[in-house]
């Protein structure tokens, strides 16, 4: 009883979340939970939200006993934590590197779902470059308590030069620090101006650095000074000094603590384009991590990981790899968008049930998310512009990859929670050792689908223009349609001449209600895919919704355009066919593109 009402306080709330509860006016409440200086456990974590697709940038989840914290939040990322039992209402703090539809898509679905949460809802502290202002403006149309949008934006007032990063979150745990990174257009001697700049151009670097973790206790010397056993001993490993028992003197954590370990530094590094090296290369507060003695200080501090969240076509280049060798031996985790992780679908569960459809009946079901990568010669050049000898000791992130932090024994890379891979036939080999008799199945439908075919083929022509009502395909009559006759009532056509003796005779459709673009659309020249049925709240196996009707040679429209809509068209058509399907949406005089929302 005690787990269910749990459950029940933090289910989707539908009511609040569609803003009719009379709650508008209420504040949301932060979460507000208390530091542990001495945590014993921290990792940051890829969710390679968008891997596949190469439309998301992936997110970096940092872990901490007490508090949790997310850099990004592209679409899909519910629908991918939900898949992961990554539990979105434990994190306290969402950073942004830059504010774009492929870092930022994700956070109005993510913050709607939050409202829906528990009795009163959740919120979130949101980061960002100055443009996330206008983002959280727009927002506040269709949030249903406006006070829940708790975003803090700040400005690029610090340039390179700068030696001093803007630190947002400072506490017994970790410091998290900004840098910020503008682009440099056409060698201008400085970085692009308010003027030039357009939105989203901003980047920001973050640094992470832990507290540093205490020495060991030595009850020995502790003893020496006078001290019992006790909460003094307590007070001590948390670095606060006590007076002695015995004798009257005060005791330090120095003088019963071991050499305190420097806390572990991460790196979280956005380089969107190759404008924005320059800029980066030059960040002057970037100097206390380089070992390097061109940049060393006398406050030089030890990375242990840095992750590129920048593309192939960026962190691939000789100049980026010369200077990630200048933080000396960290590890680099390689984040941003490779052409090989399209072969790998993120959506592991989806992509299982679409593989076993496809096996069953290849005619409507297309085996979407597995896709072979052929390389262009783009993706050549990039490998040629930096040789096994020019390039830093790297690995490649992959989904779920974790690189602990603590307990510092552990400290280093932990593959232990990526999924296994898996290809569409590893899957169907799995659905037929499972149920042996459903090898025969592809087989059957096979020869009733062309059955079917056969029988329409076989039909006598009925003019372009009928207006035809097709029953199910399935059911033995289906080779007959209904036609109207000159009164509209429905009629079965049995043969020619009966139709001709009841007077019927054939007519072009005048339907008002009908679409231009759907009149004289057969069977043979319209297709509907469904993309997301999930309603409001995406899940496991359902996407949001989103409707997508393909007109062929007429092109095509979406009905709803829901969150994730253009890495489902890319899971089923591929990322050029996704291309094709965008660029063919119907235009009409009033609007670009045929889009429509319910």
């Amino acid at each position: 009883m005690a787990s269910g009402g749990k459950d029940a306080a933090v289910a989707f709330n539908k009511t609040r979340a569609e803003g009719k509860d009379g709650r508008k006016d209420r504040s949301m409440e932060l979460k507000n939970r208390r530091a542990n200086p001495i945590s014993t456990t921290s990792y940051v974590q890829i969710l390679g939200t968008g891997m596949d697709t190469q439309d998301t940038a992936p997110s970096v989840f940092l872990f901490f006993d007490k508090q949790r914290y997310m850099f990004n939040a592209g679409e899909g990322l519910q629908r991918f934590c939900t898949e992961h039992k990554i539990k979105l209402s434990k994190i306290d703090h969402i950073f942004f590197t830059r504010v774009c539809s492929e870092t930022a898509g994700g956070l109005p679905g993510l913050v709607l779902t939050l409202a829906g949460m528990g009795d009163e809802g959740m919120s979130v502290n949101i980061w960002g470059p100055s443009e996330l202002d206008f983002l959280a403006g727009a927002m506040k149309s269709f949030i249903p308590n406006r006070a829940m949008l708790h975003t803090h934006s700040f400005g690029v007032e610090h340039s390179a030069s700068s030696s001093q990063p803007t630190v947002i979150i400072d506490d017994e745990v970790v410091r998290i620090s900004a840098m910020f990174v503008k682009p440099r257009y056409n060698n201008e001697a400085k970085s692009s101006t308010d003027i030039n700049s357009k939105p989203g151009d901003t980047a920001i670097v973050y640094s992470c650095e832990l507290a540093e973790i205490k020495g060991k206790f030595d009850p020995a010397k502790a003893a020496a000074l006078g001290l019992k056993p006790g909460p003094k001993y307590r007070e001590l490993q948390l670095g606060n000094s006590v007076r002695s028992d015995k004798i009257d003197t005060m005791v330090h954590p120095s003088d019963v603590l071991g050499p305190s370990i420097p806390g572990p530094i991460v790196l979280l590094v956005d380089c969107p384009t190759q404008y924005h090296m320059c800029e980066l290369f030059l960040l002057q507060s970037l100097s206390r991590f380089c070992e390097d003695s061109s940049c060393q200080t006398e406050n030089a501090k030890k990375v242990n990981c840095i992750i590129h969240l920048g593309p192939s076509s960026v962190t691939n280049t000789v100049e980026y790899q010369n200077w990630m060798k200048s933080f000396g031996i960290t590890q680099h985790i390689m984040a941003g968008h490779e052409n090989k992780n399209m072969e790998i679908p993120v959506l592991k569960g989806s992509a299982r049930i679409s593989s076993h459809l496809n096996f069953v009946c290849p005619q409507l079901f297309p085996s979407s998310g597995f896709w072979p990568v052929e390389p262009s010669n783009g993706i050549e050049l990039e490998k040629n512009k930096s040789t096994s000898s020019q390039a830093c000791e790297s690995v490649t992130a992959e989904n779920l990859l974790k690189f602990r932090l603590r307990p510092y024994a552990q400290l280093g890379l932990d593959r232990a929670s990526i999924p296994s891979l898996c290809s569409h036939e590893d899957i169907v080999d799995e659905l037929i050792s499972e149920i042996p008799e459903i090898k025969e199945v592809p087989e059957q439908i096979s020869k009733f689908w062309q059955s079917s075919v056969d029988q329409r083929s076989a039909l006598p022509p009925d003019g372009k223009h009928m207006l035809m009502v097709e029953e199910p395909w399935i059911n033995k009559d289906s080779c007959l349609p209904d036609v109207l006759d000159e009164q509209g009532n429905s009629t079965k056509s049995q043969d020619d001449s009966s139709l001709r003796e009841s007077g019927w005779r054939k007519r072009p459709k005048r339907n008002s209600e009908t679409p231009c673009c759907l009149e004289n659309a057969t069977r043979e020249d319209l297709e509907i895919t469904f993309l997301g049925t999930g309603s409001s709240q995406p899940s496991k196996y359902r996407n949001v919704s989103s409707i997508y009707v393909n007109l062929f040679a007429q092109g095509g429209m979406l009905l709803d355009c829901g969150e994730g809509t253009l890495g489902q068209l890319k899971r089923r058509f591929g990322v050029s066919g996704a291309d094709e399907v965008v660029k063919n949406l119907r235009t009409t005089p009033e609007i670009s593109k045929c889009i429509f929302n319910t």
